[in-house]
């Protein structure tokens, strides 16, 4: 325990000497002691964003609601620039669009009326597809006239739209969605977005699917997955069984001013607002005593597990050449619906 506490001492030293070279606050670099950073001497939260003397307002920044996190990011995510959202892994591209049209519903609530462009590629709206218009509205308050979607045949043309999108003041935010570490995405690419985010005044999110984090100029890098949703809230208390509120787990990967942090976010969709979850609804999740899978009438124990299950024959069965039998194809191959 000694040892531990000596070594965070020792990190934490460390980064207060980087803050004094870079000229970021130093107290804004201080391990949080159970509590939420205090603010600046004069009543106003001033925050050094960048390298060297120049002050951001509160007002730079769009706050996501949990003092936690807003704490961490000195106020949220910044409004005029290049912020990162990744998921390491396909499976996680419905967290990361999730948790991206909950900021874009944050977004909208400040942007009077102006809407927001989400562009991809072919490749990626193919494989995550699109967001579904009616469960915009229900579950974010977006109507379908405020999310305008660009879908582009290749990564050279969707970055071109996003760096002309993101110097237009008629948008309250561009989207800019990518598969894996493409090699034509690099800290080149991404610092032309990030410049024409700050000269737009716009926030432009790079959402990054199936991803590795890499150098890029953005200034935050969220790292985003599902989180088992808790039991329904009922009047009578929890629903045993069923399915609450979508949850993600947001740790931050990079950050400008902040230590690496991991939060548990749920998104309430009646309120349009996102809440932390508390460290007692874990435990209950955890204790939660319903089956998965009910015994078989008349039965005391389960049956049998089964054999091996195969997607295809074996190679002993197939047709001369290696090619399946007639009327077999990889699934890969059929068509694919998006949306």
């Amino acid at each position: 325990m000694a040892m531990t506490a000596v070594a965070r001492e020792t990190v934490f030293a460390l980064r207060r000497q980087i803050a004094k070279i870079e000229g970021t606050l130093p107290e804004r670099l201080q391990a949080p002691a159970g509590a939420p950073l205090d603010a600046d001497a004069s009543g106003a939260d001033l925050t050094i964003v960048r390298r060297g003397l120049a002050a951001a307002l509160p007002d730079a920044f769009l706050p996501i609601g949990i003092e936690g996190l807003d704490a961490a990011l000195s106020g949220g995510l910044p409004k005029a620039a290049l912020s990162e959202i990744h998921g390491l892994e396909t499976r996680d591209a419905g967290a990361v669009a999730g948790f991206a049209l909950s900021l874009t519903s944050l977004i909208l609530k400040r942007a009077q009326g102006l809407p927001v462009l989400w562009i991809g590629t072919t490749e990626i709206f193919r494989e995550a597809g699109f967001p579904y218009a009616r469960g915009l509205q229900a579950c974010f308050g977006i109507e379908p006239e405020q999310l305008l979607f660009s879908e582009a045949p290749k990564l050279v043309d969707a970055l071109w739209i996003a760096e002309e999108a993101a110097r237009m003041t008629a948008l309250a935010a561009v989207i800019l969605e990518i598969r894996g570490n493409p090699q034509r995405l690099d800290l080149t690419a991404t610092r032309r977005l990030h410049a024409r985010a700050q000269a737009a005044g716009r926030p432009v999110f790079l959402l990054r699917q199936a991803a590795a984090p890499e150098p890029t100029a953005a200034a935050v890098r969220l790292i985003v997955s599902s989180a088992p949703a808790t039991p329904r809230d009922t009047i009578a208390g929890p629903l045993a069984g069923s399915i609450g509120r979508p949850a993600f787990t947001v740790t931050i990967g990079k950050s400008r001013t902040a230590l690496p942090g991991q939060f548990t976010l749920e998104w309430n969709p009646d309120e349009r607002a996102f809440d932390e979850r508390r460290s007692e609804e874990k435990r209950e999740w955890a204790k939660d005593p319903v089956a998965v899978v009910s015994l078989s009438g008349g039965r005391k124990d389960p049956a049998a597990a089964s054999g091996a299950v195969l997607a295809f024959p074996a190679v002993s069965s197939s047709a001369p050449g290696g090619q399946p039998p007639p009327g077999q194809r990889a699934a890969h191959f059929g068509p694919r619906r998006a949306g």
